[in-house]
């Protein structure tokens, strides 16, 4: 037994030095307290990085299908009356959502950008008595109103009762609005007479759209859209003006659920209009991002860079439809990030060569300074002893022979 643990005694890789032959000096106690504070410093450091969650970013290719994108957006037009402005979407597969309304709200600002109103999307006021049948006549108290969809019905019982029925036939037609005073409905309700009052006014739009998860675009325009010989375009004619300040600030745009650490770099722009039309463009590059929490949490939601561009109207060419407009693509490319701790061993791995790695070269200096020092200080203390003793042998002058 003995003879092993003598074995083990001499695998001691730290032997024992007795404190007679200790030596402490002034540079070894301020090494040590400098290497100390260090040491202390990246240990807390260290900690705090193991108490805090550490983010994990890969790329992968995206290979969903069938899936949906949502836009949240809220944009603000200071000159911009809610009663001209409408929300389109289009996307590359045919699909378009012409004239939204539904999930958006409109805010009606005054000329400092104090909220007048806040109203679903769409105009409307209330009838008055007695409107114009289809059949020519004035409706008695009698009989059921249908309106007359002047030439825009696409069966012979359907029926008009707004004049927002009517814009939207008109619409389906692909037909122009010219004057809204010829519609028994618009004149009813005061359409011309309701975009007069709100001149010199804002608006603020704030909603999302549910688009299928492939290249589009959706814009704000004044007027109606409507298809005609394949084209897109808006009726303009019915508000009877010549130039649309679109002058805008873009309060937030989203693709998505915000996730933490997402930056949208859309929001809080704002854009003032300087030439009397134009069309304003933002070119999105969306990529599909998923965020995953500490608790295994995951948000589906995407970033998106931008590049801007205004068209402005030429002389002698075809004026650019006015507008702002956002034209996204997807990236194949999916970003993901994960939320993770470190681990125990992890940190205690650091820990120890944060230890290891302080003591080592403050060892080292104190080493290289001892075998510097200690050689001259003890020539010194040698010539000094030399010198005092020759002293001692010289006689003293001051004796009397």
């Amino acid at each position: 037994m003995d003879g092993i643990m003598n074995k083990i005694r001499n695998l001691d890789a730290y032997p024992k030095i007795n404190e007679d032959f200790y030596s402490r000096t002034l540079s070894g106690g301020v090494i040590t307290v400098v290497s100390s504070v260090v040491m202390f410093l990246l240990f807390f450091s260290e900690l705090r990085l193991y108490l805090h969650a550490a983010t994990e970013t890969k790329l992968v290719v995206d290979t969903s299908r069938g899936e949906t994108l949502r836009i949240n957006f809220d944009v603000t037009f200071p000159a911009l009356a809610c009663s001209i402005v409408s929300v389109d979407a289009m996307d590359i597969s045919g699909e378009q959502h012409l004239d939204v309304k539904h999930d958006i709200i409109k805010k009606r600002l005054d000329a400092h950008g104090n909220v007048i109103e806040a109203r679903p999307d769409g105009i409307g006021a209330p009838k008055i008595e007695k409107p114009l049948q289809r059949h020519g006549g004035r409706l008695e108290h009698n009989e059921t109103y249908c309106g007359s969809c002047y030439g825009a019905e696409a069966a012979d019982d359907d029926c008009c009762n707004s004049c927002e029925d009517v814009r939207e036939a008109y619409r389906k037609k692909g037909w122009a609005l010219s004057n809204p005073d010829l519609i028994d409905q618009c004149k009813r309700e005061g359409f011309l007479q309701k975009i007069k009052d709100e001149e010199g006014e804002g608006c603020n739009i704030y909603g999302f759209l549910e688009v299928n998860k492939v290249a589009g675009n959706f814009h704000f325009a004044p007027g109606k859209s409507f298809q005609q010989s394949n084209v897109h375009v808006h009726d303009l004619l019915a508000f009877q003006k010549e130039s649309f300040n679109l002058s805008h600030k873009i309060n937030r745009l989203a693709f998505g659920d915000y996730f933490p650490g997402v930056v949208n770099p859309l929001d809080s722009v704002h854009w003032t209009q300087e030439q009397p039309s134009g069309m304003y463009q933002y070119f999105l590059k969306v990529v599909p991002t998923v965020y995953t929490d500490v608790s295994g949490h995951t948000i589906q939601s995407n970033q998106f860079s931008v590049t801007e561009h205004f068209k402005g109207a030429e002389v002698g060419r075809l004026q650019s439809l006015p507008g702002v407009f956002f034209f996204y693509d997807l990236s194949p490319i999916k970003v993901t990030f994960t939320e993770q701790h470190v681990s125990f061993l992890h940190f205690l791995t650091n820990v120890c060569a944060i230890v290891g790695g302080n003591f080592s070269p403050s060892i080292l200096f104190i080493s290289q300074i001892n075998s510097s020092v200690l050689p001259l200080n003890k020539l010194v203390h040698i010539s000094s002893t030399s010198y005092e003793a020759r002293t001692q042998d010289l006689p003293d002058p001051t004796s009397k022979i």
